[in-house]
């Protein structure tokens, strides 16, 4: 009885598998060789080696010009060798792949960066890789974590030892208000006191800013709160009251070109918003991910803000 252990079978290896699959389909060794480029003893050495990792002959060699067979164990290791053969090639091919640049990349996002800076980062990833599967992930809780993204976009540092992060840009606040509202230009803060106004939730960034507000001395009256900027925008145009928000929250909706707005500057001016973008430390990127933050890093300098203190 001819007995095959998991040690032995290791010891297989596929430049052996791919001589028993030539030799199988060219019914001979010599024939083989040709096929593989090789010199008949060395496919006859590759099959010796074979037939020691898995205890016994996988071809029975009639001699002459007859064509050589398998046996009964050879039957079985030509059956999984051609499926372990198909899977090599697939993972070379997979590899290769991965890196030229596709595969597949998480990236963890929220409102202002979907609608302002993700686009354009999209795109040149899917020029570039088009066979690439990019997945967006947005949300903004109040203690974001990495998990299993590659790199996440948010309005601030991750306090987290295993967490690397690059700062992109700062995103001055602004006041948007319907047209008439106030006078054109720069609005003193002190002028947001008592001012009826609509907001984002108490959460991530949003009460460190309206703690600035506060210490200059005004107290607007927060008449409505929605995470949705859309929603806030349309309260704005609604005659609900006026918002503070971010450059970014302002520019994706395009504001600026609207006439029925009007974007002012605070006097003082607020401390701006920063957007990080952030990984895993010690994570080796793949060539996609490393892509992504080169490309954001170009987005985000083509961007023009309004300068912090303006």
């Amino acid at each position: 009885m001819v007995v095959v252990t998991l040690a032995c079978v290791i010891d297989v290896e596929l430049r052996h598998l791919a001589a028993m699959v030539a030799i199988a389909e060219e019914g001979s060794f010599g024939r083989a060789a040709v096929r593989l480029g090789y010199t008949q003893s060395t496919v006859s050495q590759r099959i010796a080696a074979l037939e020691r990792a898995v205890g016994g002959p996988v071809f029975e060699r009639p001699g002459g010009p007859k064509p050589v067979r398998l046996t009964p164990l050879g039957s079985v290791v030509l059956g999984q060798g051609r499926e372990l053969l198909a899977k090599a090639e697939a993972l070379a091919h997979a590899v290769d792949r991965f890196k030229a640049g596709d595969g597949r990349i998480d990236i963890g996002t929220f409102q202002s960066v979907s609608t302002v800076i993700l686009p354009s980062v999209v795109s040149r990833l899917r020029a570039e890789h088009p066979g690439c599967d990019i997945r967006l992930f947005e949300e903004e809780p109040e203690q974001p974590r990495i998990g299993d993204l590659d790199l996440l976009f948010y309005d601030g540092r991750i306090d987290d030892g295993d967490v690397e992060h690059l700062k992109l840009l700062d995103d001055p606040y602004l006041l948007v208000a319907g047209a008439g509202a106030f006078p054109d230009g720069p609005v003193p803060l002190e002028r947001l006191d008592g001012a009826p106004m609509v907001a984002w939730p108490l959460t991530c960034d949003q009460p460190s800013m309206e703690q600035a507000i506060a210490r200059s001395g005004a107290r607007p009256q927060v008449v409505f709160r929605t995470a949705v900027n859309d929603a806030l925008l349309s309260m704005v145009r609604a005659g609900m009251g006026s918002a503070v928000l971010p450059w970014l929250a302002i520019t994706g909706p395009g504001v600026p070109t609207d006439d029925r707005f009007r974007v002012h500057e605070l006097r003082p001016s607020l401390p701006a918003r920063e957007i990080h973008l952030h990984w895993r430390a010690g994570r080796t990127h793949s060539p996609l991910a490393a892509r992504a933050i080169e490309i954001a890093v170009e987005v985000v300098a083509e961007l023009a803000p309004p300068p912090v203190g303006a």
